[in-house]
Parts: structure tokens; C-alpha cells; sequence
């Protein structure tokens, strides 16, 4: 029994000393006043500062959505630009909170870089866009192509796959950045750019002549994005997770912006749980109650962001496709509130 008794002690200790230290990050970023969210900065309807350096995009609502959780202020939250190559490293090393910037879960990843990732808020796949005078109407036709990528990315990987598994001859031309490749490719350097399917869309806005190029059909990779923290802090995973799922919730169960205030006094569990009427699941993630209402107010539902960043109501134009809730035959599936 004392064997026991000590072990249930060191056990007691030991689990006040991981919930201390696994909210870590929600008290600095309280201290600090404000979220560091690391973003693209150049891809259109993610993340992209204005010239006025007003950040909009899918990505930059999320960091919102976040700040407005906390501080019931979207404000409350500064942006890092960062490339594919450095992303990680500003994660590890603390020069921000949370990555959202257009970044795929991958096993190794997941595994090996002291990163964690929250959920996926956006399911992509790898795509091409080449020159209309190249007369090209599928990838299958790029045997022998000069194709502008992005180095450090799981797109390079993927492409390489891609004409090797179809046997087919690439002739890569890598570059640093996104931009650096965008403008290779539009200045004739190469046949053909890559990257995911919804940076294509985004990209292609960019050109010098926009209508002078055509994405393909092919998707040739799954590219399931999500938003990603540091390791070892439990808490603050927890927000960046359930402040997505919050989100998708509200979509499927019909609250946005406009009707949230209204929905408060509704009379469905769920939205009654979602909005803080029933239960304590804000005060579970160090938030008050209303964490979910401070988010909508913010940005609105998962819909109402995806269409205003990037959907039917921005200059892209992406159908939901995989993007759509479940009930609508998508893959974006709100986890419960109970």
C-alpha cells in the first residue's frame, strides 16, 4: 500500500507539472498581448499583406480566429512572413505561436520535427499550370518539361515522383520562394509551374497576362493542410484544434456572423454547447465559455471564410469540393461538442 501510495503521489506531481507546463503558450501569448502566427505572405487568398500591409486570406482568418478565442479582439495578432524553407525552424524556435501557412501533414513531419498538427483545415492536391501556347491539355503531355518548383517542399518531392512513376523526363528549375518560381515561369523560363492545387488559382492572378495560362486537370497528390504548434504543449493544441472544428460546426449547424447573437438563446444542445449557453467547454481550454461566439463574430463559420478568401465570392473562385462539410459530400467534418 505505501509502494502504491508513493507512486499515486509521484503520479499526482508529475501530472500538475505537465498541465502547468502544456500552457505555456497561452500564457505568453496573453503576456505578450497579442498571437504570433506564421504566414505565407505571398500566396493570394491564404496569406498576403496588402500594400497598405493589411494581411487577409483562408490562413491569416484562422490566426484570427484564434486571437479572437483569447482576447475577443482579431486584431490582437501579428504576422510573420515565412518560406517553405524557414517555416519550421520559426516554429521550433519559438518566433511564433502557430504556423498557418498553407503547410501539409505528412508522417515525417509529424514524426521527426518536434511539431504537432492540429487539424486539417483545407484538403488540397498537387497540381500544373502551363502556357496556353505550349498547347498542352494534360500532364501526361510534359514528358521533357522544364517545370518551375519550389525547393523544400513537399511539391518537389511529388513532382519528381509524379514523371518518374509515369516515365516520363523532368527537367526541374527550383527556386527559394514561391515568388521567385511564379516569376521564372511567367517570364518563359519554364513549360510549366507547380504547386498545390489551390496556390495555382491564386498564382496564375499574379501573371503578367493571367488568361495565358491554364491550369490541368490533374491532381497528383494528396496534400491535406493543416495549421501546426510545438510540441509538448497540450493546451495550446487544443485551441488551435477545436477553434477549426469550432468553425466547422457552426457552418453545419447554420451559424454565422449575421445570426450568432440570435443563436445564443436557441434551444439545440449543440448550438447551445457551441455558443457557451451549456457547459464549461471554453473554461476546459483556459477560455471563457463564449470562445466559440468571439470566433464567429471574428471571421464567421468555416463556409463563410472559405467562400470570402477563396471561394465563389473572391477572384479565385475554388469550388469546395473535398472542402465541403460531410453532409454535402466533403471530408470537412466538425468533431463534437460534448
Amino acid at each position: 500500500m505505501k509502494r502504491l501510495a508513493t507512486a499515486f503521489a509521484i503520479a499526482t506531481v508529475l501530472g500538475f507539472a505537465m498541465q502547468a507546463a502544456s500552457a505555456q503558450t497561452l500564457k505568453a501569448v496573453k503576456d505578450r498581448g497579442g498571437l504570433l502566427c506564421g504566414a505565407n505572405g505571398q500566396l493570394a487568398g491564404f496569406g498576403m499583406p496588402d500594400p497598405q500591409g493589411n494581411w487577409t486570406g483562408f490562413d491569416v482568418d484562422f490566426c484570427r480566429a484564434i486571437a479572437a478565442a483569447i482576447f475577443n479582439d482579431p486584431t490582437k495578432v501579428k504576422f510573420m512572413p515565412l518560406t517553405a524553407a524557414n517555416r519550421f525552424t520559426a516554429l521550433q524556435s519559438g518566433e511564433v505561436d502557430v504556423l498557418s501557412r498553407n503547410t501539409t501533414w505528412t508522417m515525417s513531419r509529424d514524426t521527426q520535427l518536434g511539431i504537432d498538427f492540429a487539424a486539417v483545415n483545407y484538403y488540397d492536391g498537387q497540381g500544373f499550370m502551363v502556357h496556353k501556347a505550349l498547347k498542352v491539355a494534360s500532364a501526361l503531355e510534359l514528358n521533357d518539361a522544364s517545370v518551375c518548383v519550389q525547393q523544400g517542399t513537399t511539391t518537389e518531392l511529388n513532382l519528381a515522383d509524379y514523371f518518374r512513376s509515369n516515365h516520363m523526363s523532368l527537367k526541374p528549375v527550383t527556386f527559394a520562394t514561391l515568388d521567385e518560381a511564379l516569376k521564372a515561369y511567367d517570364s518563359g523560363r519554364c513549360d510549366a509551374f507547380t504547386t498545390d492545387s489551390s496556390g495555382l488559382y491564386g498564382s496564375r492572378l499574379l501573371l503578367s497576362n493571367p488568361s495565358d495560362n491554364i491550369v490541368l486537370p490533374e491532381i497528383i497528390s494528396k496534400e491535406p493542410l493543416s495549421p501546426a504548434v510545438r510540441q509538448g504543449d497540450d493546451t495550446w493544441e487544443d485551441i488551435v484544434r477545436w477553434t477549426h472544428h469550432a468553425m466547422v460546426n457552426a457552418e453545419e449547424l447554420g451559424v454565422n456572423k449575421a445570426n450568432v447573437d440570435e443563436q445564443k438563446s436557441s434551444t439545440n444542445p449543440e448550438i447551445r454547447r457551441l455558443l457557451g449557453a451549456e457547459g464549461q467547454f471554453g473554461e476546459s481550454l483556459g477560455l471563457t465559455n463564449d470562445w466559440a461566439v468571439r470566433i464567429i463574430k471574428a471571421v464567421g463559420n468555416y463556409g463563410e471564410s472559405f467562400e470570402r478568401n477563396v471561394g465563389q465570392g473572391s477572384p479565385l473562385k475554388i469550388t469546395r469540393g473535398l472542402n465541403a462539410l460531410w453532409t454535402k459530400g466533403g471530408l470537412q467534418y466538425g468533431l463534437p461538442i460534448r
